[in-house]
């Protein structure tokens, strides 16, 4: 293990950083690097979620003209706005 010193300040700045994401100052450079971290290294504090929560809790910050943008025949559609291809008779 390497051990790198920091000035009190700095080390305070990373902590938070780290906490602003949800992890560990031990785990944040894993983050950073790219490294996937195993569930026994994630914060016990941070519970997992369900996929659908997190999708919703995202889609709540789309702004409501993008929103009003968007067809209402998506799900139905996905072929012909993914790929392009022709819509399907409903």
């Amino acid at each position: 293990m390497t051990v790198i010193e920091l000035p009190d300040e700095q080390a305070a700045a990373l902590k938070a950083k780290a906490a602003a994401d949800g992890l560990t100052l031990e785990a944040w450079p894993n983050k950073l690097a790219g490294i996937e971290a195993s569930i026994e290294q994630q914060p016990a504090d941070r519970p997992r979620r369900h996929i659908a929560d997190v999708i919703i809790e995202n889609m709540r910050k789309v702004p409501p003209e993008i929103m009003a943008a968007m067809p209402t025949d998506g799900a139905s559609q996905h072929d012909h706005y993914i790929y392009g291809w022709p819509k399907k008779e409903a």
